[in-house]
């Protein structure tokens, strides 16, 4: 994470379109100037989404799609095994992955993963071990519902994407006034930049819910032997988005945080109530978001936002 004080308005704002010509096509920063020092102990560790990593041999995982004959990362996890969360989730948006070729309505009857789905395919993890991973009897007759973290509606490129966002490690205790229409209206406006091909070339989101000791609400399941460590309930939910975008010959960046206290609001409140800037973001959180940008873009996209910016808001 990193601190600088700017002494001006002006400065500021100047300082957010910062330009680099030499981004690799598959998401790293391919520059190494002041780069931060990023453990690369799983293969897309230094992919502009990925915070740092809390624990270098932590439980990474990552779920990758075939898609037109190539592999595509769908999205990738940080799992916290004891409270059954993960850290956090994170995924792009490029012309690729904001496809809409898939219905989430065309479940039913579907073979998938081995079985015949009469609805929504919620299902454990299957690269995670029974007992670390969430089990369905764990949020049976919780009193939340099971709120996706990268969003269904984020994955329709293909079936398989889909598919994937209903793994429960994806999965987050909400409640349901919470799950929609609160988090579903920040998602909405998440993906309407995602999929503005013109809003963006590449959109890097990185979300979750907080399960540090003092940023959980309370535990729930944990009544199946196979599953018996219980479920964190976060207190608060994030996002944090980093966007770029060739502009007049040259890659620009901007980023915007969100931090939003896990309640009952009835109506959604305007969106920019919940924006913050990355460094606050990562402040409250303690994950240190898009590391892997060299010091001398990360510094100033982080430390601010411009909310006129992102439209929408």
């Amino acid at each position: 994470m990193k601190r600088i004080t700017i002494l001006s308005g002006l400065l500021t704002v100047a300082l957010i379109f910062i330009a680099c010509n030499d981004d690799t096509p598959d998401g790293t920063s391919g520059d190494n100037s002041n780069q931060n020092a990023n453990p690369t102990v799983i293969q897309n560790a230094r992919n502009l989404e990925m915070p740092r990593l809390d624990d270098q041999t932590g439980d990474i995982y990552s779920h990758y799609v075939t898609y037109r004959g190539e592999q595509v990362l769908n999205y990738t996890l940080d799992w916290h095994k004891e409270k059954k969360h993960s850290r956090w989730v994170a995924f792009v948006f490029t012309n690729t992955t904001s496809g809409t070729s898939w219905n989430r309505n065309n479940w039913k009857g579907t073979e998938w993963n081995g079985k015949v789905w009469e609805g929504d395919p919620f299902q454990p993890d299957p690269d995670i071990p029974a007992g670390e991973r969430n089990e369905l009897s764990d949020f049976s007759r919780s009193g939340y519902q099971r709120g996706h973290l990268c969003a269904s509606a984020d994955r329709l490129f293909s079936m398989d994407a889909n598919g994937q966002t209903f793994y429960l490690s994806n999965m987050s205790p909400q409640m349901g006034s919470f799950n929609s229409p609160n988090w579903s209206d920040l998602e909405t406006q998440v993906r309407n930049w995602g999929r503005n091909n013109n809003f963006r070339d590449t959109l890097f989101v990185v979300k979750g819910g907080t399960i540090r000791d003092d940023q959980i609400i309370e535990y729930i399941g944990g009544k199946d032997p196979s599953s018996p460590t219980k479920i964190a309930v976060p207190k608060y939910y994030f996002m944090a988005l980093l966007c770029k975008k060739y502009d007049g010959g040259q890659n620009t960046y901007k980023a915007i945080g969100f931090w939003v206290e896990h309640k009952r609001y009835g109506t959604t409140p305007s969106l920019r109530t919940w924006a913050v800037s990355i460094d606050e973001l990562e402040e409250k959180t303690g994950i240190d978001f898009f590391c892997n940008l060299p010091d001398r873009i990360e510094i100033p996209v982080e430390q601010t936002y411009n909310i006129e910016s992102w439209s929408g808001l």
